[in-house]
């Protein structure tokens, strides 16, 4: 395990801090949390989707505690990598100085989906496996990406 001052530091951001960005926040702490320091926020943070608490609990991943933050939290904070998930989020995101490499990687936002109560829990569940297969290539797959690119 990496000592903290050793590990990646990542920003997610998305829209609402609400979804998305929590995921990828508790993907990365569960899956690659040894070499990676994870935080998430959102350019307008409404509070963590109780969908996606369960859907990621059903994976066995517990993001209950985790709340939602706004971006400017975090702006003098000194990241690595500042990864934008969804379009509006990467218009928005505001500049962070140092040396962080802004990515873009957008996925489908499960909280847009209307439905029956199968079909929304479909979109959380895809949302969530694809964060999840995202996240497994990381960082590798952040390290060779340009500064604004989208993977």
């Amino acid at each position: 395990m990496c000592p903290a001052k050793d590990k990646i530091k990542v920003l997610f951001v998305c829209t609402g801090n609400s979804c998305r960005s929590q995921m990828a926040e508790g993907w990365t702490r569960y899956l690659k949390g040894d070499v990676i320091e994870a935080s998430s926020a959102g350019v307008w943070p409404v509070g963590v989707h109780p969908r996606a608490i369960r859907v990621m609990a059903e994976a066995g991943v517990d993001i209950s505690d985790q709340t939602s933050k706004h971006v400017d939290e975090f702006l003098g904070t000194d990241f690595d990598f500042v990864v934008t998930l969804c379009d509006n989020a990467r218009q928005q995101c505001p500049v962070f100085p140092g040396k962080a490499k802004l990515i873009h990687k957008a996925f489908e936002d499960p909280v847009a989906v209307a439905g029956s109560e199968e079909q929304i829990m479909h979109a959380f569940r895809k949302a969530r496996d694809d964060i999840k297969a995202f996240i497994e290539t990381v960082p590798e797959a952040l390290k060779q990406q340009k500064t604004g690119g989208s993977i």
